[in-house]
């Protein structure tokens, strides 16, 4: 089953506003940048994926993209996590994806064998896969087949939303943790859990380069 990965990526300089004082300006920016990185090394490293689809204004993220062999979708207008994730889907359905799994940039963590794992609990269609985050209020990756079987909403309260339209549209629902994908930075606390977790950070690459 042919599978694209989608990444929705915000301008750096727009990115992680909610980090505050914990991260200034200029660290947020690089922070934005490796973890992306981080995120496109490990879809890389998962055979069952056949595209990477990165949706971005950010010509860094753009960039990256290109030197992961990531195909870049232009997002001029910058409506948010969900309209680009749909402009991911649409050019993913053109290149002849059967299943999309919308990721998003900001799980360094994230682990190329539980993708894999991730990626083999869905069967049949249509069926919509949701992985929460670590509150089990919103939504940090979603595996949807066919692609267009659900429009994602990604934001407060994504979980009930997401579940509740893969059930309106007849798909099988399935929920799965994933440990490496519950793990996003958005907030000083969602850092701080990150650094509990890995005590190590040089364990996260580029995460942790970005970082100093």
């Amino acid at each position: 089953m042919r599978t694209a990965a989608i990444l929705p990526v915000k301008s750096f300089a727009r990115a992680k506003q909610r980090l505050g004082e914990a991260v200034d300006g200029s660290d947020r920016e690089r922070l934005a940048a490796a973890m992306v990185a981080d995120v496109l090394a490990a879809l890389a490293a998962v055979p069952q994926i056949d595209d990477v689809i990165v949706v971005t204004a950010e010509p860094l993220a753009a960039e990256a993209a290109e030197r992961a062999g990531a195909a870049v979708v232009d997002d001029p207008d910058e409506a948010g996590q969900s309209a680009a994730a749909c402009r991911g889907i649409d050019v993913a359905l053109a290149r002849g994806a059967q299943r999309a799994l919308l990721v998003p940039g900001d799980c360094p963590a994230v682990d190329a064998g539980e993708v894999a794992t991730l990626l083999g609990r869905a069967t049949g269609e249509p069926s919509v896969v949701i992985v929460p985050d670590r509150h089990g209020t919103g939504t940090n990756a979603l595996l949807i087949i066919p692609p267009s079987a659900v429009a994602p909403s990604f934001g407060t309260g994504s979980f009930a939303r997401h579940a509740a339209r893969a059930h309106a549209a007849g798909a099988t629902v399935k929920v799965c943790t994933v440990p490496s994908l519950g793990l996003d930075v958005d907030t000083p606390d969602d850092l701080a859990a990150m650094a509990g977790r890995f005590a190590d950070l040089s364990s996260l690459g580029t995460l942790a380069r970005g970082r100093r």
